[in-house]
Parts: structure tokens; C-alpha cells; sequence
């Protein structure tokens, strides 16, 4: 017999959309996945003393300029408390990354202008696999590090996924990784490989998973 109490001693997950409050909180779960994430760590030069500090501010800039362009954003909340996030930007958000002045200039001042080149350089190479017509993109997704392997992660993607479907703009979500165990996941979730980008000694990887307008998916077979 069930007493009520399995909800409290088990709440259930929750999607939200994030707003300005959940800022703060969101820059602590990206911060914590993306410290040593391959990509990040040569991007922006992690021998060099300062990449904790080059690591939050990009993903201060990042977080910032997603909500300052009203770019989705989502999270799993699990008892009052925020697990996971993620930020999409619609289809062709990406492309104008370079031509962002003043978050460029931001960028520059805070992580310096080498690696901000090495950044703008790397997003253009993306660019040049994207599927055509272009697909929306995850350039921040995140777990808590207390929450992770309890499958927050899989329930955040589904959503990002049927977000990507009610925007018949785009043509799936494309997504990357310098971290290769995150591949079988991936592969998983129906994801493929649309190529890789050499960064020093390592490849990332990026993948592409087409997304059906939600009408379509609805529609009879």
C-alpha cells in the first residue's frame, strides 16, 4: 500500500524552461562538465596558467549571449534543485557566432585573443559539415557531477529533441564532443557521425540526428 511518501523520498524528475534566475546555476553544471572536456581543454590552452578562469568566463559569455538572443533553454529540476541543462540555438544561430562584436570582444578580454581565434576557427569548421538545410545545435549540455549515471541526461536530450520537432526551421540537431566516451550514448540516442576536427593530439566529433517536425511524426504511417 502506498503511504504517499514514495514521492517524497523519490521525487520526479522535472523539464523546465531556464529563465534569468537559473543563470548562476547553470554556469556551475557547465562549468564542472566542460573543465575537462578535450575540446575545451585545448581550445583554450589548459597547460597555460588561468584556464579555470578562461573556462567560466567563456561559459559566462556563452550562457549570456544565448539568453540575450531569447535562445531555448531547458533543465531538469529533481526536488527543488536544477540537475542538468541545456542551451539550443535555433538553425542558423551558430553561423552568426563570428559576426557577435561585442561577445567577440567580451571574449577577447577575458580569455584573450588567441584562444578566442582558436574558438571562432573551430565553430567554422563545424560550419562547414552542417547539414543542409541547417539543423538546430547543442553547444552546452550539462549534468550536475552529484547527479550523473542516474540518466538525467538521456531524459534532457529527449527533450531538447522534441523542442528541435516543434521547430520546423531545422532539419534535426547537431551536437559535438572531443570526448569519445560520450560516443556509444550518442550513438544510441540515433545520432551519426558528420565528421571530425582535428585538435592537437585528439578528434572531435561532430553528430547529427535528424529530428521530424512534430505534425510529421503525429501523421498516420
Amino acid at each position: 500500500m502506498n503511504d504517499g511518501n514514495d514521492k517524497k523520498n523519490n521525487p520526479e524528475p522535472v523539464i523546465v524552461r531556464l529563465d534569468e534566475s537559473a543563470r548562476n546555476e547553470a554556469k556551475s553544471i557547465l562549468f564542472h562538465a566542460y573543465l575537462r572536456e578535450p575540446t575545451f581543454q585545448y581550445l583554450f590552452d589548459h597547460r597555460r596558467p588561468g584556464y579555470e578562469q578562461r573556462v567560466r568566463a567563456t561559459i559566462r559569455e556563452l550562457i549570456d549571449l544565448y539568453l540575450d538572443l531569447n535562445q531555448e533553454s531547458i533543465g531538469v529540476m529533481l526536488d527543488n534543485t536544477l540537475v542538468a541543462v541545456a542551451f539550443i540555438g535555433d538553425p542558423d544561430l551558430r553561423l552568426n557566432l563570428a559576426d557577435q562584436i561585442s561577445w567577440r570582444i567580451r571574449m577577447v578580454l577575458t580569455t584573450g585573443f588567441a584562444c578566442t581565434r582558436r574558438y571562432l576557427d573551430y565553430h567554422q569548421k563545424i560550419k562547414e559539415m552542417l547539414p543542409q538545410p541547417l539543423a538546430h545545435q547543442l553547444p552546452l549540455m550539462g549534468v550536475n557531477p552529484q547527479y550523473q549515471n542516474r540518466g538525467f541526461g538521456r531524459l534532457l536530450l529527449s527533450a531538447v529533441e522534441r523542442l528541435c520537432a516543434d521547430n520546423p526551421r531545422g532539419s534535426g540537431l547537431v551536437l559535438d564532443t572531443g570526448n569519445s566516451r560520450y560516443l556509444p550514448f550518442y550513438e544510441s540516442e540515433g545520432f551519426r557521425s558528420l565528421g571530425k576536427i582535428r585538435l592537437g593530439d585528439f578528434e572531435d566529433h561532430v553528430l547529427f540526428r535528424e529530428v521530424c517536425p512534430a505534425e510529421k511524426q503525429a501523421a498516420p504511417g
